[in-house]
């Protein structure tokens, strides 16, 4: 008798690691959703999907599930074990009800660190340098009239809030822009580790800090981490960057903000209510404003897809994974 294939069902399509999907696809029995909504999605798990293992999930898969919360980890049926999602912020996911159920969740970190820290940058002297209000300018027929001064970042202080994959390497590409480095994290790391940025507390680094990049994960702790207090409380004329999640900052705060002068510019990747943006930011010409863009290349699109199909791969085969999220592998420890 022919044991059958273990399922995968792939809420996103691979787009770019088509030779590891089609090597996924020899031992798994791989299909792409067909719901069109959530409340599809629950009548079909009934019946169609009563036997997926495993669950492919990226960011984007929300315009069909919804969230992962509690209410969509309690439909799933009792054959699911593992969520790979392909990306390092899961806050879509309750990873909390993952565990009442005994499901792993997957996570893909590595892969992005490298091209989120390469737009942190664009972001960061973009804002910086007032391009965004040049831009504007340029395309509106003056070619260099009533474009404000930017600034140059020799000497100006960089507060990484974070210092994780990322924040270390938005350190690494600040140093040759003579960029002195500070950092907050939840615990001071070894200096071997902080790329020469020095520890200091969350008040100071808001006080302190010329330009303040934000690097910290989504999760209650961290939701308005960055609020009206705090804004307030950092110096005239800062530069904002954030390339994490949109709601690590009130944004009505910040575009109040900006609007009054406070903050001098900022650089966006990541919104509140994506892909709702505050109608302030989107009019004032010194927010420089992209639409979460931080993984979108191909060869880091490709590598996500490949780490999270490979969880999956070793979730079904009962091989040990390689990306468990932090809180279930702190979980095993105990």
């Amino acid at each position: 008798m022919i044991t059958p294939k273990p399922r995968i069902l792939f809420f996103n399509p691979v787009r770019h690691a088509i030779a590891a999907f089609e090597a996924l696809s020899k031992v798994a029995q791989v299909e792409i959703v067909t719901s069109k909504s959530r409340q599809d999605f629950f009548r079909d798990i009934e019946g169609k999907y009563y036997d997926i293992r495993a669950i492919y999930r990226t960011s984007a898969s929300g315009v069909v599930a919804g969230n992962f919360d509690e209410e969509f980890i309690a439909r799933l049926p009792p054959s699911l074990k593992f969520i790979c999602h392909n990306g390092a912020g899961y806050d879509q996911i309750d990873v909390e009800a993952c565990k009442a159920r005994n499901i792993t969740v997957t996570y893909a970190p590595d892969p992005v660190t490298n091209s989120t820290a390469d737009l942190t940058m664009f972001l960061l002297l973009g804002a910086l340098r007032n391009l965004n209000a040049a831009i504007y300018n340029l395309r509106r027929g003056n070619f260099k009239n009533g474009v404000d001064f930017g600034h140059d970042p020799q000497g100006k202080i960089l507060g990484i809030l974070g210092m994780g994959r990322i924040g270390k390497a938005v350190a690494q590409r600040a140093i040759p822009f003579g960029l002195k480095l500070i950092y907050h994290n939840r615990t001071p790391l070894p200096d071997r580790m902080t790329g020469g940025a020095t520890y200091v507390s969350f008040d100071q680094l808001l006080s302190d800090s010329d330009i303040i990049s934000i690097h910290v994960p989504l999760s209650k702790a961290t939701r308005y981490l960055i609020g009206e207090k705090e804004i307030w409380a950092m110096k005239p004329g800062v530069v904002v960057v954030n390339t994490a999640r949109g709601a690590i900052i009130d944004e009505a705060a910040m575009a109040k903000a900006l609007d009054q002068g406070h903050v001098a510019s900022v650089g966006l990747d990541v919104y509140e209510r994506e892909p709702q943006i505050d109608e302030r930011l989107m009019k004032n010409e010194r927010a420089l404003l992209i639409p979460h863009l931080g993984t979108h290349t191909t060869e880091t699109l490709a590598q996500m897809e490949e780490l999270a199909m490979e969880n999956a791969r070793r979730g079904v085969l009962g091989e040990e994974l390689v990306t468990v999220v932090p809180e279930l592998l702190l979980q095993k420890k105990l």
